[in-house]
């Protein structure tokens, strides 16, 4: 099931007994949109995870610098937000309209709040809309008429998936990475943030520990099979990298404790 939001329409239900990962996630980050169960949830995930707050903040900074790279340098203008979420600052469009105020990006989640977060966004219809759909199924959000409407296939643009596949089952996570690449037409990019399993930073524990919270699905991946969620894909310079390596500034945290956690990649399509 998919809807758009782009100003009118009453707020879609939303359940704040039952903690969800995008509100749990504005809470690591300091935000505003959540609800006592996400509190809780977010604080036994800190209270055995401590560095779970620092790397939701990098896997955030990493979208702010993927926007930045993609707009300012890359020249791009249209873009897709996977699993865009609820953060109060330092969203895609924010980033990115700093650029061009033309540019245009299209959110999308299945969290029922985040179309009422659209509101605080100010989507507009024209530079800025939310759409509702499970990002499993990408045909749902290519083909729908607001995606076909907003977003010019036949001009590059950049899929954000700065922290979604993470949150997939194995089969899941490598069809969805498949069919995006797939759907990406010559040019245009994707851009890959995702937990990291290098063998030293203890990811298998934290990923089962919080399985067995009851917070869904984190899973950490090898280099090898995040390296095949690229597949199809040429990988732009710095290559596969932590997080925090991928094309730092001056913003970019230096000593972060969940440096070797969080991954990134960004991926052109060729042709």
């Amino acid at each position: 099931m998919t809807d758009d939001w782009s100003g009118a329409g009453d707020p879609p239900r939303v359940d704040v007994t039952r903690p969800s990962t995008a509100r749990v996630f504005d809470y690591l980050l300091g935000g505003r949109e959540h609800f006592a169960a996400d509190r809780r949830a977010a604080e036994s995930v800190l209270e055995r995870f401590p560095r779970a707050g620092h790397l939701a903040k990098d896997t955030r900074d990493l979208l702010r610098r993927g926007v930045v790279h993609l707009a300012g340098t890359a020249g791009v203008r249209q873009f897709i937000d996977l699993g865009s979420g609820l953060p109060s600052t330092g969203n895609a469009h924010e980033v990115a309209h700093r650029i061009d105020p033309t540019a245009r990006v299209l959110y999308v989640d299945h969290d029922p709040m985040v179309l009422s977060h659209a509101r605080t966004l100010g989507t507009d219809g024209k530079t800025t809309m939310a759409l509702s759909a499970d990002v499993r199924d990408t045909a749902a959000v290519f083909d729908h008429p607001v995606t076909r409407g907003f977003i010019d296939v036949d001009r590059p643009l950049a899929v954000l998936a700065s922290g979604i596949l993470h949150h997939m089952h194995d089969p899941a996570a490598a069809a969805t990475a498949g069919t995006i690449v797939e759907r990406l037409g010559p040019g245009s990019y994707l851009l890959l943030g995702h937990f990291v399993d290098d063998g030293t930073s203890g990811g298998p524990q934290i990923e089962a520990a919080i399985r067995h919270m009851g917070l869904g699905t984190y899973r950490y991946r090898t280099w090898e099979e995040l390296r095949q969620l690229l597949d199809g894909l040429d990988v732009l310079e710095p290559g596969l990298v932590y997080g925090n390596e991928w094309h730092p500034d001056e913003l970019t945290p230096t000593d972060s404790p969940s440096h070797t956690l969080y991954a990134a990649a960004l991926g052109r399509k060729p042709g």
